[in-house]
Parts: structure tokens; sequence; C-alpha cells
């Protein structure tokens, strides 16, 4: 088991996402007194009878005054079992853009639900967005179930409806849990509430610390994307080349055989250096430094794989995009495609068809893709990119569209058809 967890929160508006990441803090000691002190003070002058958690996270002034969260705060966490990095992101429609930036590297998410509401619109939405982004597993959080009558009857019937929801997004039943919880008063987030006697599973943090979940894929062999190429040209290391970066999937030793891509000439990894010294074994995650054995004109972008399962170049390609920005995508637009550190020209060619998450079909040749839609696409790329399909690994198979006049990016992109996963119907 993994002793680092990357989760994020997912939700409408309202649904508490703020007051259960605050209770997540509160519960397992990681906020100072001051901070909570300052909470109660804010609490009594608005008037509130118990502590407003909320408060601990809603940073921004904007968010303070609308009583709403708005861009996505990454908080840290732990307990004596685990350790945690939680991405807080938004729950308003505008805003999934940036729910799509906290959950893409995420092992876990906790989508909430208000009891009072149900499955709604923009859960179906934000389960869509995490089932095209590969999110291995879901905590449905039914939060305020202290607010509804017959809350163990509420709770049977949401677990229906969302169970056959992530059915046809793809997802094992194996991968859900379904907690419900009042994040005001703690009930179920740090321990099992006696107030719901129909529920006999895990606390939301007991759950947390338990789940497995691998800290990278290894679903390929050695991906390590070239950041930087090290030429320190001192006395001490005269002819010294190394290659810089984070090991994006699989394994390197030395004495290993790779191919070095697009080029796809052969060599032999010589050395893995680290600032703390050569290492003989490294891993997925790993910030590390590749040397060769032989001299071979490597540069920023380019990949260091596995000859076994070493990926095609490729120039044209289908993938599945969701647009972040306010200017919609249209056929043979012209953009940048930044894929890991390798940014090339492209243009979209057709739009195949248009997700509508709500009803699960499929739009085909829609005129354009706007503001939080999702659509799949054909992409030609004026050099030749390494990627994986996204559904092997998350890392080499992510990509960003940029508009090159502005510098704003329009799109995150899954290369391949990362829809075939979802059960969609044709219009």
């Amino acid at each position: 088991m993994s002793d680092l967890l990357r989760l994020a929160t997912a939700g409408s508006v309202d649904d508490g996402k703020s007051t259960l990441v605050g209770r997540l803090l509160f519960d397992t000691k990681s906020v100072l007194a001051d901070q909570i002190d300052a909470v109660k003070r804010a609490s009594v002058d608005r008037g509130l009878a118990t502590p407003d958690l909320s408060l601990l996270v809603d940073g921004l002034r904007a968010e303070r005054e609308q009583g709403i969260t708005i861009d996505v705060a990454y908080r840290y966490f732990a307990t004596p079992n685990r350790s945690f990095v939680l991405a807080d992101t938004p729950g308003h429609v505008q805003y999934t853009r940036n729910t799509v930036s906290g959950a893409s590297t995420a092992q876990l998410v906790v989508l909430l639900v208000d009891a009072r509401k149900g499955v709604i619109e923009q859960t179906r939405r934000h389960a869509a967005v995490m089932a095209l982004l590969g999110v291995p597993r879901l905590v449905l959080a039914v939060n305020k179930i202290d607010l509804v009558d017959n809350p163990g009857e509420v709770f049977a019937q949401i677990c229906q409806e969302f169970n056959t929801l992530t059915a046809a997004l793809g997802w094992d039943s194996n991968a859900i849990q379904e907690i419900p919880v009042s994040a005001l008063h703690g009930d179920n987030v740090a321990s099992r509430s006696d107030r719901t006697p129909y529920y006999t599973g895990p606390s939301l943090i007991e759950h947390l610390e338990s789940v497995p979940v691998d800290a990278e894929p290894h679903n390929v062999g050695l991906r390590f994307p070239v950041q930087y190429v090290i030429r320190p040209r001192t006395a001490e290391y005269p002819d010294y080349r190394g290659y810089a970066g984070v090991i994006a999937a699989g394994e390197v030793r030395p004495g290993d055989e790779v191919v070095i891509l697009p080029a796809g000439i052969h060599t032999t990894v010589s050395g893995v250096d680290t600032a703390d010294g050569p290492l003989d074994h490294a891993e997925a995650g790993r910030s590390v430094t590749l040397l060769l054995a032989d001299e071979i004109d490597i540069s920023r972008g380019d990949i260091i794989a596995s000859p076994h399962d070493a990926p095609e170049p490729i120039s044209q390609f289908e993938a599945t995009v969701c647009i972040l920005a306010d200017k919609p995508l249209r056929p043979g637009t012209r953009l940048l495609l930044k894929h890991g550190a390798k940014s090339t020209q492209a243009i979209v060619g057709s739009i195949i068809e248009r997700f509508e998450e709500q009803t699960l079909t499929a739009d085909p040749s829609p005129e354009s893709l706007r503001t939080n839609e999702i659509g799949r696409v054909n992409i030609t790329v004026a050099e030749p990119i390494v990627a994986d399909n996204y559904a092997v690994n998350r890392h080499t198979g992510s990509f960003l569209l940029i508009d090159p006049a502005s510098g704003n990016t329009l799109a995150a992109g899954l290369v391949g058809d990362a829809l075939s996963a979802v059960e969609i119907g044709t219009r």
C-alpha cells in the first residue's frame, strides 16, 4: 500500500465540499490552534452556533464573500497510517475546467451529493469527467444525511441511482464506496457514527487510509520524457552528459537497453543519478538523471523508453478533449499542442462527436465544442509526438491545446478514444 494518496473533491454548489475538507483537516489535527480560533471568532460574528469549518479552506476573498469555492486549492494532511494531497475543486458549472485540472492526477475522488437533492445534473457531469480522466476509485459521500427524513432509505436510493450511473460509465463496483456523512457534525468522517445505524461500512478517513491505490501506473515499460540535458563542463566532469526528468512509467536500472524516440536509436543506460547520489534502481514518479552508453543527439521533449513496448511516434491521431476556455474549438483551428516537455504546432481536423454527459449519448459531427463540453476530435501535429493511449498510461497519454496568440490553455486532451469506456448511444 502506498503511504501517499492523491485525492480530489467534486460535487455541486452547496453540497458541503469546503466543510468536508475543513472537517478532514480539523479531525486530523492538520490546522494550527490560531487558525481554529480565527474560524470560531468569524463563525460567532456570523451568528453561527458551531464553527464554520469551510472558512479553513476558502482562501480567496471572492470565495469567502460568495460562500463558494472558485479555484483549485491543494491541502496536505496526514494520519498515522498515510499522508494525503487533496485537491479541493469548485462545484459551479463554469468552473468545471478547474475540476478537470484538480482531478487529473487524482487516484481517488470524493464526490459529494446533498442528501436532500440526490444525484443531479452536476453529479452526472462530474462522474463523467472522472470516468474520462481514468480516475481509478470513487467515494460517494452523501452529505447532510442528518437533514432528511428516513435517512437510511434516502441513502439506499441515492446509492442505487449512482451505481447505475457509474456502471454505465465503466466503473467496477469494487472501485466505488458509498458513505453517509454529516460534514458539519463529523458523522462518519473520522469515525463511524451511532446516528447512522443503517450503515456498517468504514468512516471516510478509515477508507482513505486503507484503500489500495498504486502510487504510479505500471501498465507499460519505461517512459522517461527528457526535460533537460545536463552538461556541467567542469574539470571534475569534463565528459558528463545526463538527461534529467521524471520517470512517467515503468522502471530503469543501469544496464537496461532503451530506445530514444522519436529518432528510434537504441542504446544502454550506464547510470541513474540523483542529487543524493547514484541509484541501482528507480521507479515511476522519481526525478533522476539518466546516463547513456552512447553519445546521441537527444533534446528536451524526446522520450527514453523500453524497446519491447515503445510507442510509435504519431503525427495524426484521435483524441478526447475537454474544453477549458471560453473560445470554442472548431474544425481547422490552429493551436499549439503541449505533450510533456514537447510543444508543436497542431491543427484540429474533424470533430467526430460531442459527448452528452447527462444522457450518455453522442451528438455526431457538431460544428464546435464549447466551454466544459467533451468531444472526440482528429488532430494533426507538425512534429510527431511519442504518446501512449491514455487508457494505457495517463502520464504519456495526456496533452494540452494552447491558443498560440494568447498563450491560454484551450483544452485538455486524452490520446485515443476515452469515450469508448462509456456506454453511449448516438442520437
